[in-house]
């Protein structure tokens, strides 16, 4: 969870921010507005968004709808009201942790590391990336909440890009991961899966041929930045 947007309309508070994390290994995006946001967060891959409340225009509990609409990015709301029913509203909303201005920045680290445990633990089991969500309990993978059918073999292989974005697998080390070493599986067989796999991606208005890139020559990576 190292790529940050801080959304505040307080140049000097996104400063104050990103002075705190900068240090400890973050990346920093920044936004002024909730429209800003929203568009930052379909040009970069953000684990984590810092989402002040009081904005003009689009405030905080707008934006952080928004979000939700399109994306399961953890939020952590940053405010300088205490109110209980603002607090309840930005749960409802879908934030995920809320904390008050000013804080301690030993406070909003050890609140953002915490966050990052808990969306680690989810993630070994389920993935959700652009509206695309797979699901190992579910055994689901769904584009905007409608199903897309797979076989297990599909559902083993996407799920396995979508873990690993940026590492190439070849052929090869794709059949001992999905069908073990003892296997006489052949690359041809690999291929024909990941045809299938895009073409019913593709089918639900995904665009996986963004993401499922061919390394000729050698095998298959995911890629979270489209070209």
């Amino acid at each position: 969870m190292k790529n940050v947007l801080i959304v505040d309309d307080e140049e000097r508070m996104v400063e104050l921010i990103s002075l705190y994390l900068k240090p400890n290994g973050y990346t920093i995006y920044e936004a002024y507005t909730g429209i800003e946001a929203l568009h930052r967060l379909t040009e970069h891959k953000i684990d984590l968004v810092l989402l002040d409340i009081m904005m003009p225009d689009m405030d905080g509990f707008a934006t952080c709808e928004e979000i939700r609409n399109q994306s399961e990015v953890p939020i952590i709301m940053l405010t300088a009201r205490e109110q209980n029913e603002d607090i309840v509203k930005g749960f409802k909303l879908g934030a995920d942790d809320y904390i008050t201005k000013p804080f301690d920045e030993r406070v909003l680290l050890a609140r953002m590391e915490a966050l990052a445990r808990r969306v680690k633990q989810v993630n070994q089991n389920q993935v959700i990336f652009k509206g695309l969500t797979w699901d190992a309990d579910k055994h689901l993978v769904s584009y905007y909440s409608v199903p897309i059918p797979m076989t297990p073999i599909e559902f083993k292989l996407l799920g396995l890009f979508l873990k690993n974005p940026e590492k190439v697998f070849s052929r090869e080390h794709l059949i001992q991961l999905i069908w073990g070493f003892e296997s006489n599986t052949e690359g041809r067989t690999i291929d024909s899966h990941i045809r299938n796999l895009r073409e019913k991606c593709r089918h639900a208005d995904f665009q996986i041929t963004n993401h499922l890139i061919t390394i000729w020559g050698v095998g298959y990576k995911w890629k979270n930045e489209s070209p």
